[in-house]
């Protein structure tokens, strides 16, 4: 990491096999005499115009029913006409898939966009296997700006089970959700900085539930949430466009050839710290999401300007990794995956 006051996130997103017994197009194909099944799908709209801020989030989205294998999610964002939008113009911040139990049908009011996370007891976060605390980071897919080279298929004969009757509680039923972080970067002053979310270009004071930001917050996802304005070019004008993000999904009928994963999510910031159960603020548990790397002396070389920051953590059930992937922002220059001992 190129040590230049950036505000940068990184997840590492792995799959481990463990021992233990709109639009709709519809395809598929054989593949060792099972059939492996794909669907194209697309979120409702989101509108943006130059250098605005949309943070959706959908519940009820479009998605393959049953009790099914996941085998892989792909998304971009998308114009009206299906039209790939570049990454220079709309910076796909992240976007995120999760399961939910709700209690009664959705109704349409429901199915519009969100602006914040589910704290109504009509709601259950399914989540995934961890590792950390309550829902932070509870996503079974989720990627940024890489998405679109980057692979999430899940290689046979694993996948992701879900749609479990007996996993899901009486009275619920299974749901997904969507959450879509763009960021409209045409005829801003600073792409850069717009993008790494920094206060000063938002002229953000207070987090989107009004509380003001911690001292010393520079950047990061407190300054652009959902309606937020990145500093335009004086003068600049710019179409308000309507946008999607479509998504497809990969998926096989649940039989006995499928080794079902597990699903978990590592932060390079969690401090391994659990709450205590207690209800004062306790900003220093669990996973932290997004870090500060701080800037070179003036005059360092670019070889020696180089930030790293590492986690150790237990993943609480063994087996197989089969999949990993990580998510940086922009000044990444990598990543690494060590087991134990390091190899």
């Amino acid at each position: 990491m190129h040590k230049d006051s950036k505000i940068c996130m990184f997840l590492a997103l792995i799959w481990i096999a463990t021992v233990y017994a709109e639009s709709v197009i519809v395809t598929s194909t054989q593949s060792n005499e099972r059939k492996l099944k794909s669907a194209v799908f697309r979120s409702p709209a989101f509108v943006l115009g130059p250098g605005q801020v949309q943070n959706k989030i959908y519940l009820g989205i479009d998605f393959p029913k049953g009790h099914i294998a996941l085998k892989g999610f792909d998304a971009e964002v998308v114009d009206e006409g299906g039209n790939s939008i570049p990454l220079h113009e709309t910076y796909l911040h992240h976007w995120l898939v999760e399961t939910l139990y709700h209690k009664m049908p959705l109704t349409e009011e429901q199915t519009k966009a969100q602006t914040r996370r589910l704290h109504s007891s009509n709601y259950i976060v399914a989540g995934n296997d961890g590792i950390c605390q309550d829902d932070t980071l509870s996503q079974i897919f989720g990627l940024g700006s890489e998405t679109r080279h980057t692979s999430t298929f899940i290689p046979d004969p694993y996948g992701i089970v879900v749609g479990d009757p007996k996993q899901i509680p009486e009275g619920y039923v299974e749901d997904w959700m969507l959450n879509v972080h763009a960021i409209d970067t045409r005829g801003v002053v600073n792409s850069l900085g717009c993008t790494e979310c920094r206060c000063n270009l938002y002229n953000v004071t207070k987090d989107e539930y009004g509380r003001p930001l911690r001292e010393n917050y520079i950047g990061g996802l407190n300054c652009c949430y959902e309606g937020t304005q990145c500093q335009l070019k004086e003068g600049f004008q710019g179409e308000i466009r309507t946008l999607y993000l479509k998504y497809t999904v990969y998926w096989m009928n649940l039989d006995e050839s499928i080794v079902p994963v597990r699903t978990y999510i590592l932060d390079v910031t969690d401090t391994g710290q659990r709450s205590d159960g207690s209800s004062s603020g306790q900003s220093h548990v669990g996973c932290q999401v997004e870090y500060d790397v701080a800037p070179c002396s003036a005059g360092s070389p670019p070889s020696e300007c180089i930030y790293t920051r590492e986690a150790h953590m237990a993943i609480p059930q063994g087996g197989d990794v089969i999949y990993a992937v990580a998510h940086q922002h922009t000044g990444g220059l990598g990543s690494v995956l060590y087991g134990q001992p390091m190899e």
